[in-house]
């Protein structure tokens, strides 16, 4: 067990490492980085704004579909701005403060986006499997609660893990080798014994990614059934048009996230962590609304009408 040593500290600046071991691929990954971005931020405002206008999204699988939008904007904007700003200025310093604040935020958005799209996999279940009760197990109250409790307990999660690691010390050693405040890379520079926090949030993190997991899967079990007892084959299209998308996104964001966040980190896996964490903050959420705008008749209709 480690033991607190003289040189601890409370209040210190933390150093993000990010990609300057790479110093000749610098500008290469900041342009693929402000492309992502910038896709990630305007196609979702799209979505928002095709939903918004048009009365006939105006039903729960856009209201959560909104909500996931919402929760991907934050999380892009969580790391992908401070890690642009440390390639142009090459500044790795990050404060106390902001780091924690990272921290909170990004736990935040992935717990969030667990719950939500474990709603979102309700939704569809009620709305192949028993659609003429849809109405009345899904209305307005219904989705508000859903949603207001997907966020809720995605706030008081990630507020559990930011205080437990805030109350530590660290080592004069403040660099972080990771391209944000992830987790266990803040715990490794802790100067006291944090295996209790560790085991907490690796606990904790499976226990809630394999809850929602199973929760989406056993939905699709029961859609994927009610689905094979439809006789026509159009009949068998149309159902499952209504809820591939949500599939794609469910196995993108869970399998990424989930690699991510519950593997044990080694030394030698640090530089593959930045590349996977790169996937689950860039590129997932720029795929949301793309996956649901391309793969979606009623969103491309929708934007026609608009247009």
């Amino acid at each position: 067990m480690r033991t607190i040593v003289p040189n601890c500290t409370t209040s210190r600046e933390f150093h993000l490492v990010g990609f300057s071991n790479y110093p000749e691929l610098i500008l290469a990954i900041f342009l693929w980085l402000c492309f992502m971005y910038l896709i990630c931020i305007l196609g979702n405002l799209i979505i928002l704004f095709i939903v918004c206008l048009a009365s006939k999204l105006h039903t729960p699988m856009y209201f959560f579909l909104c909500n996931l939008s919402i929760l991907d904007m934050i999380y892009v904007s969580v790391i992908s701005p401070k890690l642009l700003a440390i390639m142009i200025s090459q500044d790795t310093t990050i404060s106390n403060s902001q780091c924690f604040l990272q921290l909170f935020l990004y736990v935040f958005c992935v717990g969030t986006e667990f719950f939500l799209l474990t709603s979102m996999a309700y939704d569809r279940y009620v709305a192949i499997c028993v659609p003429l009760r849809y109405i009345l197990l899904m209305n307005k109250w219904i989705c508000s609660i859903l949603a207001f409790v997907s966020w809720n307990l995605g706030a008081i999660n990630a507020l559990v893990h930011t205080l437990l690691i805030s109350k530590l010390s660290f080592s004069d050693s403040m660099e972080i080798n990771h391209i944000f405040c992830h987790m266990m890379s803040v715990l490794k520079l802790s100067c006291i014994d944090s295996t209790h926090i560790q085991l907490l949030i690796t606990v904790s993190g499976t226990t809630l990614g394999f809850i929602c997991m199973i929760l989406i899967f056993t939905s699709y079990s029961h859609i994927v059934s009610t689905i094979l007892k439809i006789k026509t084959s159009s009949g068998r299209h149309k159902a499952f048009s209504r809820c591939s998308s949500h599939i794609t996104i469910v196995l993108l964001f869970c399998l990424s996230s989930l690699s991510l966040n519950m593997k044990a980190e080694s030394e030698q896996s640090q530089e593959q962590d930045k590349l996977l964490t790169m996937i689950c903050v860039a590129v997932v959420p720029m795929l949301n609304p793309l996956v649901y705008s391309l793969r979606n008749n009623d969103v491309i209709t929708a934007l026609r009408n608009i247009i």
